[in-house]
């Protein structure tokens, strides 16, 4: 199945239409946002069958994993949106200061305008739909640009949004990396885009005459570190369920392993064991085994495995998770985010040896460590990564009360839950001063500066 490319005469006749309603002040309203976040719920639970028959043809995603790492977490968005919209959206007093007196300050969280919202193939249906749900909550339009690598689920994403949103307020554009070249020739007031650094680089390039605001989710290579005294048979699960989940094809995966040499050999037994029980009867035939996108990404995976063997079918886009034992950190899997149930390994004696590793390095999207909490602690404070689990693989994007978000090469700006509404406002500041008293110090020619100064000094101590 192939998506024809949205023309850019489409492209400009949606953004038109898109500027023309947001001037005319409809997004602005709760109530009317409220009543829109209640038809994408609804929705979404009409189309929820035909997206999951959609991920099972493109992806070859169970149900299962469609609802728990898709499907279900939009479901949540959306709910905790129409919860909490109101508190989100109020106006916020805030202290003054004694020089400011007898004005009064305020926040007021209001939308940005128009939005683009890019999203990958990986999880193509919760990184559109949760960048969404907090467009619809601040007030904002929306223009969606879905993955043509997974056109079954860019199509249904298509027609749910016709069916449930007029285009003037969200419309779906389909096509190649000459959509993305046409769409980002136009002006928004926010551009939200999830896929790699090198597409986030085109885009901010793009956008840079405009001074468009961006929140970029890409990726990197997220270290996890299994040290001496962990529990290294449950680490070998954790580690190995984060790393099989969509097949290793998610920008919080595991991507390398440094496993401290006097577990080593015991974790590599352990992680073998593990899988099995993951996938009793192995993975190539397993209906709970997502496959790889496309013939180039297997290709690319494919060399990895060039002098090590391991199991795949191109004709299956399937590869059999896999570990490589002593790589070099020169090896061309070290040099980019794999994307794939390959996992290279690395062994350290000294914590250092991965604290200088993984600083060395682009900041990645997460970083994992398994041992003792004070020696987590310890590793998270001399490094940096968008987001961390202790103990654990992925979790931390389940949780919606903390930010998830990238640093400098994996991505800037975060979203989840209220953090989604901010990223799609901007929060104005406001003073209000009375009439009713009008003090003269502030004016020139400053008789009472030494009043003032002594004012400030204070206020500094």
């Amino acid at each position: 199945m192939t998506l024809e490319n949205t023309t850019p005469e489409r492209i400009q006749e949606l953004v038109q239409k898109q500027r023309a309603f947001y001037a005319t002040g409809t997004t602005r309203d709760l109530k009317w946002r409220k009543a829109q976040l209640k038809a994408f719920n609804k929705g979404l639970g009409k189309w929820e069958p035909a997206l999951c028959e959609a991920l099972w043809k493109d992806l070859h995603k169970s149900y299962e994993e469609a609802f728990i790492t898709e499907i279900g977490l939009v479901y949540g968005e959306i709910g905790e949106a129409i919860r909490k919209l109101p508190r989100w959206a109020k106006r916020r007093r805030k202290a003054t200061p004694l020089t400011v007196l007898p004005s009064a300050s305020y926040i007021v969280r209001e939308p940005l305008g128009c939005t683009l919202i890019v999203s990958p193939w990986n999880y193509p249906v919760q990184l559109l739909l949760n960048p969404l749900v907090g467009a619809i909550a601040a007030g904002c339009t929306a223009i969606l640009k879905p993955s043509p690598y997974v056109p079954h689920v860019s199509k249904v994403i298509e027609e749910m949004i016709a069916d449930t949103f007029p285009e003037e307020y969200v419309a779906v554009v389909q096509g190649n990396r000459v959509v993305n070249g046409e769409l980002f020739k136009h002006r928004y007031d926010l551009v939200f885009l999830t896929g790699s650094p090198s597409l986030g680089r085109i885009a901010m390039e793009a956008q840079a005459k405009y001074l468009t605001p961006m929140v970029l989710e890409l990726g990197g290579k997220s270290p996890c570190i299994v040290d001496k005294d962990a529990n290294f048979k449950l680490a070998a699960r954790r580690i190995a369920w984060g790393k099989c989940l969509n097949s290793g094809q998610t920008c919080i995966a595991p991507d390398y392993l440094f496993l401290h040499k006097d577990i080593k050999d015991a974790f590599v037994k352990a992680f073998q064991e593990e899988l099995a029980g993951l996938y009793p009867g192995g993975t190539e035939h397993s209906d709970k085994f997502v496959h790889i996108v496309k013939e180039s990404a297997f290709d690319r995976l494919e060399s990895y495995l060039a002098d090590v063997g391991g199991r795949h079918d191109k004709s299956k886009l399937w590869i059999e998770p896999t570990l490589l034992d002593n790589v070099s950190p020169d090896a061309p899997v070290m040099q980019e985010e794999i994307f794939g149930p390959i996992f290279p390994v690395m062994t350290f004696e000294d914590r250092e040896e991965v604290v200088k590793f993984v600083s060395g390095r682009e900041k990645p999207l997460a970083f994992y460590y398994f041992g003792k909490s004070a020696d987590a602690w310890d590793m998270i404070a001399k490094t940096t990564s968008g987001g961390a689990c202790i103990n654990d693989t992925i979790m931390h994007i389940a949780n919606s009360n903390i930010p998830f978000g990238g640093v400098g090469n994996s991505g800037m700006g975060s979203y989840h839950s209220e953090r989604s509404f901010l990223a799609f406002s901007h929060e104005r500041a406001v003073v209000k001063t009375p009439t009713w008293i009008d003090l003269k110090f502030r004016y020139m020619p400053y008789k009472l500066f030494g009043i003032i100064k002594k004012m400030l000094m204070l206020s500094a101590d």
